[in-house]
């Protein structure tokens, strides 16, 4: 099974020529799971090679434009492209306590009418990610009658303190969490862990046992032990060979811990999570849009520069110093391949 993650915008504040605001696809088997959804996003959907058709799940990690602005417009976008010969299926959108009564607002108040389903999980933000708001600010919103939802109303996800944790979605494929971040909003990182796979069937020692190819082989690598002409139960663990890893990809926009400035991680904060995590590789994103891209940057431009965005690599490389993980600068539209873990 291909997995793979596609930037369609790597700048943060507002979307320029050179970097569009934050959106990535996480892309498997056809579909594609998005990650953010900053203003312009369809855009450069349409400049790449993903079709927002397929997007199934969507994933809000905060509340800020740059992040979110682009939603109520790719949602209207595929309704207006929806094929009539297709049955249109439930996108399933997770994201900060508040994303609902947005999206309800956005689409009542512009009189957009989706015609597939949507629901919004939201996640349940603890105190310590909230800022200090002024009296009555939420509780008028929250007296505002909200417009009907379109299709399944959606879950309220809170914490689980014991793991610190949120469980968003477990399926025969993935199990996808979130965990906490700390920024000026509540805000969330996303865990996709793949499940691991059945081994490869030991083909000669069924030939060896007299099992022909056929259901059976099938029946065994599903799991299901089965009973021979012998009489004899065959399972599958005499049969398979070692179980193939689960990918697992990180998102985040930012450190768990209070990050400098305006809440955003700097290339070593980041660096920190990555050899936390024992990553293979982090992928550096969301810059501010000084940064050019690697790819209108002449080579000798900028170097020791403040403003030079491989001096952001260079220091998340010198916190990764040893740790064995790549560090890769993303411009808009850089696709990476997630491998499969092989084993040795």
């Amino acid at each position: 099974m291909t997995m793979d993650l596609t930037f369609l915008g790597t700048g943060s504040a507002y979307p320029s020529p050179h970097r569009g605001a934050s959106a990535l696809v996480l892309r498997t088997e056809g579909d594609c799971w998005l990650f953010d959804c900053g203003e312009g996003t369809q855009t450069q959907l349409m400049k790449s090679q993903l079709k927002a058709s397929r997007i199934t799940k969507v994933f809000i990690t905060h509340l800020h434009g740059d992040h979110l602005f682009g939603l109520p417009g790719l949602l209207c976008t595929v309704s207006l492209n929806l094929s009539p010969a297709q049955p249109p299926a439930c996108v399933d959108i997770y994201g900060p306590r508040g994303l609902r009564h947005f999206l309800r607002v956005a689409l009542s108040l512009s009189g957009s009418q989706l015609l597939f389903p949507y629901a919004v999980h939201e996640l349940e933000p603890t105190a310590d990610q909230c800022p200090p708001e002024p009296a009555g600010r939420r509780a008028g919103l929250l007296r505002r009658r909200e417009p009907a939802p379109a299709g399944a109303p959606g879950r309220t996800i809170p914490l689980d303190a014991a793991r610190d944790r949120y469980a968003l979605l477990e399926d025969e494929r993935f199990v996808v969490e979130a965990f906490r971040l700390f920024h000026r909003l509540p805000s969330f990182g996303f865990a996709v862990q793949e499940r691991d796979r059945p081994g490869r069937l030991n083909t000669q020692l069924l030939r060896d046992l007299g099992v022909k190819p056929g259901p059976v082989y099938g029946r065994l690598k599903g799991g299901e032990a089965v009973t021979l002409e012998s009489g004899r139960v065959l399972t599958p663990e005499e049969v398979l060979e070692e179980a193939v890893p689960g990918r697992k990809a990180t998102l985040a926009d930012g450190h768990r811990e209070r990050a400098v400035e305006h809440g955003h991680s700097t290339p070593a904060m980041a660096a920190a999570v990555a050899r936390a995590c024992q990553a293979r590789k982090l992928v550096l994103y969301h810059f501010s849009q000084r940064y050019r891209p690697l790819s209108l940057r002449a080579e000798g431009d900028g170097d020791g520069d403040d403003d030079d965005v491989v001096e952001l690599r260079r220091q998340a490389e010198e916190a990764l110093r040893d740790a064995g993980t790549e560090v890769v600068l993303a411009d808009d539209f850089l696709t990476i391949p997630i491998p499969i873990k092989r084993l040795r």
